[in-house]
């Protein structure tokens, strides 16, 4: 995870099918990513959007091939 991903703990996420999701942006504010998420609801009629708090705990950076 990059140091710009640190900073920015507020992720709006895209719902997938079969339990997958996709990050589509980051922010480092809630009330930032409420504002997107409201203009993604409007754009994309039929896309499942929500928001979720993202940290990086240290651990997560010191185990090799963990996403967290």
């Amino acid at each position: 995870m990059t140091y710009a991903e640190k900073l920015s703990p507020w992720c709006l996420v895209r719902l997938q099918a079969n339990m997958q999701h996709e990050i589509v942006a980051r922010f480092r504010r809630r009330n930032d990513a409420e504002a997107h998420l409201q203009i993604m609801r409007r754009l994309t009629a039929g896309g499942n959007y929500t928001i979720i708090f993202n940290p990086v705990s240290e651990l997560q950076e010191q185990i090799p091939g963990c996403k967290g």
